[in-house]
């Protein structure tokens, strides 16, 4: 068997915007700033501008992460969902601060929010889990995420055995399902720029009041 070619990683090379980003052109509300950016993600055709990179830390230090959904934002903060039974779930029980990365190849942007994270109301979850297609209701049931099985049949007979208990059912709010939101304390606006001299701004929450200051690249 011939050995893979080997990848040159080193010489890749991207080419990143000319477009300014700098103090004088930023809202002073990180947040609103947020919603501008989203707005122009979308409006330029980025794919899934919603996905971030959700990262947590264990009671023991060990970090992870992986890829979720933004649903929703507002002045408190951004929120996903998920099982509190997972493995993303557990971490944030036991250490209850969290990292987010959106990441906008097609504009070269990148923003990065650190934050605590806490529960939203049952209600509030329960509104966003019935708004869902029903197979992501019954999906959301069925599996037991992050656990080990033995193999997908099983998985799929399970959803099987949901469809037949719940025909034309309402399906209940799982009790170990719903939403969190991550209240940020620092969020980083990076605009990548020619010659890898990125804008870096950066709010960070001090006694209440976000200050604003530009990082090196």
């Amino acid at each position: 068997m011939s050995k893979p070619e080997k990848l040159n990683l080193a010489t890749m090379r991207v080419d990143y915007s000319p477009v300014a980003f700098d103090e004088t052109s930023i809202d002073k509300n990180p947040m609103k700033q947020f919603e501008i950016w989203m707005h122009e993600a979308i409006e330029s055709g980025v794919n899934e501008p919603n996905a971030m990179t959700l990262a947590t830390v264990s009671i023991n230090g060990k970090p992870n992460a992986r890829i979720v959904l933004l649903k929703e934002f507002d002045t408190a903060g951004f929120i996903f969902y998920t099982n509190y039974e997972s493995t993303k779930g557990i971490e944030i029980s036991e250490n209850p601060n969290a990292a987010l990365v959106f990441f906008w190849k097609e504009q070269a942007r990148q923003i990065r929010i650190v934050g605590n994270v806490e529960k939203i109301s049952r209600v509030e979850s329960e509104k966003y889990f019935h708004s869902r297609p029903r197979e992501s209701q019954l999906g959301a049931v069925a599996s037991k995420q992050s656990s080990k099985i033995e193999k997908r049949s099983l998985l799929e007979s399970k959803f099987q055995e949901l469809q037949i208990a719940f025909d034309g059912k309402e399906i209940p709010l799982p009790e170990n399902w719903g939403g969190y939101r991550v209240v940020p304390f620092e969020m980083e606006f990076w605009q990548g720029r020619e010659s890898r001299l990125h804008d870096r701004i950066l709010y960070k929450l001090v006694n209440g009041e976000w200050q604003i200051s530009r990082l090196s690249p």
